[in-house]
């Protein structure tokens, strides 16, 4: 699901002085909570925390120092703490409460309809995910090591509480919930929140939008379309939960 590519090289990492952006520091970290970087040039990045180093400023896209972006320190002119509701938006859902993969005699269909009731959004676009994710295998596993129907990474599978990726309801829930949290981080912007599934929300900062890496946006694509078209041609009554279009994606509210 999150395939993380390299670090793109920022058209603003331009040779720069030593001054911090909000003072001088060396080598330091700060408080570690969420906070944004605002750019010179109109783009802003939320980090968990920073460390100055020489000329640069490291922002740490998480609270361990593995995800990170280097920006020169003059290119940055300010940095934020988020609002509450931006932090909450943020914080990880509660961890499901299924334990261990017990067999089900329920189709796929009926796992999304189930879920798709649950949390309020429509069952044609987690079909459409689902599609696009794993063509609805649930023994499915990317190059990346995603896994089940709608491609967990094992990191993001452990903190949604799932034991085991190929148990068919848990993988369905953990990734709504997932979908879910983008939708709200992104103000219900489908493009933005099936970018940042396909690709990771650090991507969406990155480039303001929609990264241009040529398989997020087909995937994007591809998902719209999928569901416009289901839409299109069913014949059965939309769902009581939620319908949309390309430009008005559901969303649990």
């Amino acid at each position: 699901m999150t395939k993380f590519h390299g670090i793109a090289t920022f058209i603003f990492l331009l040779s720069g002085s030593l001054l911090a952006a909000d003072g001088p520091a060396s080598n330091q970290t700060a408080q570690r909570l969420h906070e944004r970087a605002v750019l010179r040039n109109g783009f802003s990045l939320i980090h968990d925390h920073r460390e100055v180093k020489g000329n640069v400023t490291r922002l740490y896209m998480s609270a361990t120092d593995e995800n990170f972006v280097d920006i020169p320190t003059d290119q940055i002119t300010g940095i934020e703490k988020l609002e509450p509701e931006e932090e909450a938006m943020l914080a990880p859902p509660p961890p499901i409460t299924r334990t261990a993969a017990t067999p089900t005699t329920k189709t796929l269909h009926e796992i999304v309809q189930e879920v798709a009731r649950r949390h309020n959004i429509d069952a044609d676009f987690l079909e459409s995910v689902i599609a696009a994710e794993s063509g609805g295998n649930v023994k499915a596993v990317s190059r990346k090591g995603a896994q089940g129907l709608m491609q967990l990474m094992p990191d993001t599978a452990s903190k949604l509480g799932v034991k085991n990726s190929f148990d068919a309801e848990a993988n369905v829930e953990a990734g709504t919930r997932y979908l879910l949290d983008l939708l709200a981080l992104y103000h219900n912007d489908v493009a933005k929140a099936l970018a940042a599934y396909n690709a990771g929300p650090l991507r969406i900062q990155q480039y303001h939008g929609v990264p241009p890496y040529r398989e997020t946006r087909a995937y994007v694509r591809r998902i719209i379309n999928d569901f416009n078209r289901k839409k299109d041609t069913s014949v059965r009554k939309p769902t009581p939960a939620r319908t949309a279009s390309a430009a008005n994606a559901p969303t649990g509210d």
